[in-house]
């Protein structure tokens, strides 16, 4: 048996442990209720604990009340096996979309733009644990961001082998329903990282060619690397899987900055977009009332007409 083999058998192997638990997190979209947001706004875990109060798995109530549909959680495989069944439980009674979480970020080593058999063990590590994670709580979207470059090789081989890369990834995940989401981060505040624009993730994307690998596109990210928005949703969407939401400058709740989020939300709306957008920003005020502020601001944002 060749490696590709090896890894198809212990993926099947996955898989096969999975796909029941895929079906029993399968469940059709609930319909907007009144009061609902238009789209699917995710708060983080955890917010609204002065609103809210009581614990993080308690407020998911609180959140759904306010008419938030999605939630999302960047720390979830932190997070134990128990409180990761909680989670999901708790978001499939109250019928809610939970959000890509971290699967891997490393911003200060090179991994993905390498040839390297130690790297491609620890991602398939990476990979059986967001399986694990997709069969106790139904979280499909697992984000990954590739790593440094290397300034000793050229840039066309690294991204070759950042394709080769995801695609060994993809063979790990695919068949347990898992979507690997790529974000791509501006170099103003992470410099030095393969990844940076959404034109570069799309090529990779479609270089890639599977079902299991596409975009997180971070709407505060791509505001200060490229700016165009709404056009580069419209260029890459076959490959965007779900957003960030932030304004810019200061990464903070709609309106607080210089992004057209209104016009935004209409036009995801209007290209009938269902999955989550992660409010994955601060807050402009202080306790209640920054919450407060915070809820205000996305009912200003998703006041467009229809």
């Amino acid at each position: 048996m060749n490696r590709r083999e090896i890894l198809k058998a212990g993926s099947l192997a996955i898989a096969a442990g999975a796909l029941g638990a895929v079906s029993s997190w399968a469940q059709e979209t609930p319909k907007p209720k009144s009061g609902d947001f238009k789209l699917k706004y995710a708060p983080g875990w955890g917010e609204f604990g002065k609103l809210a109060g009581g614990d993080p798995l308690s407020r998911l109530t609180f959140m759904r009340e306010q008419g938030f549909r999605a939630m999302f959680h960047n720390g979830l495989p932190g997070e134990s096996p128990e409180m990761q069944e909680k989670i999901g439980a708790k978001m499939k009674e109250l019928g809610m979309t939970l959000g890509p979480y971290v699967l891997y970020a490393d911003f200060s080593v090179k991994t993905f733009v390498l040839k390297d058999d130690e790297v491609r063990k620890m991602l398939l590590e990476k990979m059986k644990q967001s399986v694990e994670i997709m069969k106790r709580c139904g979280a499909q979207y697992a984000l990954v961001v590739p790593g440094r470059y290397d300034e000793s090789l050229e840039w066309e081989y690294q991204t070759a082998n950042v394709i080769d890369n995801l695609r060994y990834c993809c063979d790990a995940v695919e068949e347990a329903g898992v979507t690997l989401v790529l974000e791509p981060l501006n170099r103003w505040n992470h410099p030095g990282l393969f990844l940076t624009k959404i034109p570069q993730a799309f090529e990779v994307c479609r270089a890639v060619n599977r079902k299991s690998c596409k975009i997180v596109n971070d709407l505060y990210h791509q505001q200060i690397t490229e700016g165009n928005l709404i056009p580069n949703i419209d260029h890459a969407w076959s490959e965007i899987a779900t957003f960030h939401l932030g304004d810019n400058p200061g990464r903070q709740e709609p309106g607080t900055g210089e992004i057209n989020f209104k016009s935004i939300f209409k036009h995801l709306y209007e290209k009938k977009y269902d999955g989550a957008l992660c409010m994955e920003h601060g807050k402009s005020k202080k306790d209640k009332e920054g919450e407060q502020a915070l809820i205000d601001a996305y009912r200003a944002a998703d006041s467009f007409e229809v």
